[in-house]
């Protein structure tokens, strides 16, 4: 078990993705899915509430409206669902009114009195961040949140929202969900250091690189992947990213583990990381995702993972 910042909450060291939920996993797979993950100790579940409104038909929720009846049927001990705000179609920007509105839309389908940690999904530079924190500070006053955190936020205001939560004395964040993988590696410079100066952190999202770190894709060309992601899996299919995957293929054999699992265990393995992101559209993935979160790479094994990665491919 891992804490999460400066808050009481206790997690398995792997967050369930739920972008899937109600688009590539339908609802009766979703909660097979969700069976496997709680059956191998996984109590930490991440959405949003405007999961998936990209899917034609969708109005965003349908992922909340999944793990919603899941808790409701199975009733698990001890699970924590993060979600977010400030993408849903009815419910854009970050203005303490549509803060407020979209938390009690996103409790009514999730079925639970509070959030456990809240995230403000993307920044919004068009209302005064004064207000946003405010709002999220309200609602942790109130008892609908427990917790806040942010999203794809820079550096600099991670830091402006802290000094302006301590000054207004509400709720700090207590993590930062970044963008941050062996390919992706950028948040090394900034976040990182934010969010150990400040007590924050790391859930980071993309852990698998859309899937690239699974070793599936091998060739820039995604003809014959049938994956919604591989088009952009395969663009990290470059001589350097092949290098990555040899060295990840030799460590998870090393581990007998796979490659994925290798990759999520490296992760773990960074400051400040409390625990990856990864998602599943099928139950037979599970167990990859939970061996990421139980193996722990030696020292050297991080380090030569960090070496091949130091060059990272394009950013996508």
């Amino acid at each position: 078990m891992t804490r999460i910042g400066t808050s009481d909450i206790d997690v398995f060291p792997l967050a369930l993705g739920g972008n899937v939920f109600g688009w590539t996993a339908d609802r009766d797979t979703s909660f097979e899915i969700l069976d496997a993950f709680h059956a191998g100790g996984g109590d930490f579940i991440d959405t949003a509430d405007s999961y998936s409104a990209w899917v034609p038909g969708h109005e965003g929720g349908e992922s909340e409206r999944i793990i919603g009846e899941w808790l409701a049927r199975r009733r698990p001990d001890g699970v924590t669902v993060a979600t977010k705000v400030s993408q849903h179609p009815a419910h854009k920007g970050l203005s303490a009114a549509n803060v407020r509105g979209a938390a009690e839309a996103s409790l009514e389908r999730l079925g639970v009195e509070a959030i456990d940690l809240y995230y403000a999904h993307f920044d919004d530079t068009e209302t005064p961040l004064e207000e946003t924190v405010a709002a999220f500070g309200q609602l942790v006053s109130d008892g609908l949140v427990r917790y806040t955190a942010v999203s794809n936020y820079s550096a600099e205001r991670v830091r402006e929202w802290v000094r302006i939560a301590r000054e207004l004395g509400v709720a700090e964040p207590v993590a930062v969900q970044p963008h941050y993988n062996l390919v992706h590696r950028e948040t090394e410079d900034d976040i990182v250091p934010a969010a150990e100066e400040l007590g924050l952190s790391l859930v980071p999202y993309f852990a698998l690189a859309k899937g690239f770190l699974t070793g599936k894709y091998r060739s820039t060309d995604a003809a014959g992947h049938t994956s919604p992601r591989a088009e952009g899996a395969a663009t990290y299919a470059t001589p350097q990213g092949l290098q990555i995957l040899d060295v990840l293929q030799r460590v998870g054999d090393a581990h007998g583990v796979s490659m994925a699992s290798a990759a999520l265990a490296w992760l773990r393995a960074k400051p400040t990381v409390a625990a990856p992101i990864a998602s599943a559209s099928k139950v037979d993935q599970v167990a990859d995702l939970l061996a990421g979160a139980t193996t722990d790479l030696t020292p050297q094994e991080v380090a030569d993972l960090d070496e091949v990665s130091e060059w990272t491919p394009m950013d996508m």
